[in-house]
């Protein structure tokens, strides 16, 4: 067991982001692992108590299990920088690049990895020509999203015919992305520091994986591993997912998620803070390497740090 076990391990979960309740439930688990295993720990909000918390607390190491917008976008991050305590996961710029699914897929791009076109939209625009501009660039079905939000919140597949309904569910955003609808195959791979920590493939019974299908027991997702690719396939996709975790910069572990379609790998977005609950993938896809979750948990303790 790693020399955190004598430390004081505090866990940031919650927010106000759309992904709260997930972030609570990875809180949780976390928690309820460290204790289990003699650890000190304490859960906090990042609220007007935190630095409170941080001060009376005093922890050695914060477990940053915020998901969403402040709490992976780089905005907490800048915080925990300040108060000079090791901190997980990815540091302010990668995290604020993850986010931003616009500026992430021209890295992409510049990288030469292959990744779905889009349009950036601005509901400042008048919307009345966009399905012209669509039919032009991109053809129906599209997948219209946040541009900074994650967990797939607010994420919908549209034909032509739907199309303006779920636009306009999306303009309590100023922009949103359109982008290309990739059938295939969902196939998704977790780096963990330097190295591939695994492969496994989604089979939503719905029609994609939204956030019904990622966190509801009753949705009945398909998890497989190990994958059914190639030698020379899963090693394109793992390569890609180590190549774009090592690009945007991050740290610790980092989930990327894949379309597979006619011998092609898309890269959908990459995850810096992949959740940590009973559903999630990396704790699922560790497991499978014989990594317990309590040893998952303390490596990414072990590589906690400032400036990051």
């Amino acid at each position: 067991m790693i020399k955190a076990m004598k430390k004081k391990i505090l866990v940031l979960c919650g927010g106000i982001s759309k992904e709260r309740l997930i972030s609570l439930d990875t809180g949780k688990q976390v928690f309820n692992e460290l204790k289990k295993n003699g650890y000190t720990a304490k859960i906090s909000e990042p609220n007007n108590n935190l630095l409170k918390n941080i001060k009376s607390f005093k922890p050695n190491i914060i477990f940053n299990a915020l998901h969403g917008q402040y709490g992976e976008d780089g905005y907490i991050q800048s915080i925990l920088e300040t108060q000079k305590i090791p901190y997980t996961h990815s540091g302010i710029l990668a995290s604020s690049i993850a986010m931003d699914k616009e500026l992430s897929k021209k890295i992409f791009l510049k990288n030469k990895i292959l990744t779905p076109k889009y349009i950036k939209f601005d509901f400042l625009r008048p919307i009345k020509n966009i399905t012209k501009e669509i039919d032009k660039k991109l053809k129906f079905p599209v997948v219209i999203k946040p541009i900074n939000e994650g967990s797939s919140v607010h994420v919908y597949i549209c034909t032509k015919k739907d199309f303006m309904k779920n636009l306009k569910k999306l303009n309590i955003y100023k922009q949103i992305l359109i982008e290309e609808f990739i059938e295939g195959r969902e196939i998704q791979v977790a780096v963990m520091g330097q190295k591939v920590l695994g492969t496994i493939e989604l089979k939503p019974k719905r029609k994609f994986y939204d956030y019904e299908a990622k966190y509801s027991s009753n949705a009945k997702t398909k998890h497989i591993i190990p994958v059914d690719l190639s030698k020379k396939d899963l090693s394109k996709v793992e390569n890609i997912a180590n190549k774009a975790h090592q690009i945007v910069g991050c740290r610790g572990v980092s989930r990327s998620d894949f379309k597979y379609h006619k011998g092609k790998f898309y890269l959908l977005e990459i995850n810096t803070q992949p959740g940590m609950t009973k559903l999630s993938l990396v704790p699922e896809i560790a497991s499978h390497k014989g990594i317990t979750f309590i040893k998952l948990i303390e490596w990414i303790l072990k590589d906690a740090s400032i400036n990051r």
